[in-house]
């Protein structure tokens, strides 16, 4: 059990005997109500300190967590609220502590759709009616493709990663002809560009395979599954996108991008590894240090004439062949149907 799940127990068991007008409680007694409400939910013997309870009933003296209980020590001995009808489930919320919920809410209601925020329905009823929520129109809009292929196996996928299972997919990549059946160990779960990729283990490597590819997905009870402990942020630290090549080595990737698109890229960095190299009249230099990948390569053809990569020269002529096949296609007779 985690230590927050421990310490809500205990400020639970706390405002319980606390409020309690019928017993006195000395400090011995509410260590052992904490221990025997942490046995309860753990069916182990759990010892509560004395220190950890004098620092709880401190916590919530204090405004540390917004409780400001009214706890007093009587006859040198005992503890109780000195308001019999304080409780730490009664705190009063502001003006602005509503609002700020409220607009928690709205952002929250945006996710509804998704499998695996379904459950939250009641629950952000429930918040909306405990706060007297306003209904509005969501002031923040967050781009989602809810009728996106493969959202309905997220919660699979999470639970599988949660729960460190072995999952068979059927999965068919864009190049392939027919589905084949992967082994993986699932590690992580992440969204790009509006799509969903499961990162996982497959024959000693990692691979990044898309939602809206896979057709099937079956638990593999016989196989042990094994954990890289990943770190996502370490993980993709050194690309743009979800494709990770780790035998790759980050390479300087520099370019020029057009004053009238500079300001953009300024303020919004392609990565976060980017340095402004020059100012110039007419654009701005830049350099990002990346692996080199076909997320990397759709970035920076999406800028079109407004950028001009530099270096390094193998991908600047890999963009110059797409740039020049891009231009044959308008370079062909109209077609027939444009004729008719």
């Amino acid at each position: 059990m985690s230590s927050n799940k421990n310490a809500l127990i205990r400020y639970k068991t706390l405002d319980k005997c606390l409020k309690n007008k019928y017993r006195k409680y000395t400090l011995e007694d509410l260590i052992d109500e904490c221990s025997e409400a942490l046995f309860e939910y753990e069916g182990k013997e759990s010892y509560v300190s004395k220190r950890t309870i004098q620092l709880d009933l401190q916590n919530m003296r204090s405004e540390k967590f917004g409780y400001e209980a009214p706890i007093e020590v009587y006859e040198r001995k005992y503890y109780r609220y000195s308001d019999p009808e304080y409780s730490i489930h009664h705190i009063s919320v502001n003006e602005s502590d509503l609002k700020a919920m409220n607009n928690a809410i709205q952002i929250l209601k945006q996710f509804k759709d998704f499998s695996m925020f379904r459950e939250m329905n009641g629950v952000l009823q429930k918040l909306e009616d405990s706060v007297n929520a306003v209904q509005q129109k969501s002031i923040i809009h967050l781009d989602k493709n809810e009728q996106l292929k493969g959202l309905e196996y997220i919660d699979v996928l999470y639970q599988a990663i949660l729960n460190k299972k072995v999952l068979k997919i059927l999965y068919k990549s864009f190049t392939a002809r027919d589905f084949s059946t992967y082994t993986v160990h699932p590690q992580l779960l992440k969204e790009f560009n509006n799509r969903w990729f499961l990162i996982c283990l497959y024959k000693g490597a990692m691979y990044n395979l898309a939602l809206d590819r896979m057709e099937n997905i079956e638990i593999d009870e016989q196989s042990v599954y094994i954990d890289k402990d990943l770190n996502g942020d370490e993980f993709f630290k050194d690309v743009v996108g979800v494709t990770v090549s780790e035998s790759m080595h980050p390479r300087n990737v520099t370019f020029f991008v057009d004053k009238s698109n500079a300001p953009y890229v300024k303020t919004k960095p392609l990565h976060h590894s980017q340095q402004i190299i020059e100012d110039k009249e007419d654009g701005t230099v830049f350099s990002i240090k990346v692996q080199l990948n076909y997320e990397l390569e759709r970035l920076l053809l999406g800028f079109g004439e407004n950028l001009v990569l530099y270096r390094p020269l193998r991908l600047k002529k890999r963009i110059e062949q797409k740039l020049r096949k891009a231009i044959s296609h308008y370079s062909e007779p109209e077609s027939q149907e444009e004729n008719q």
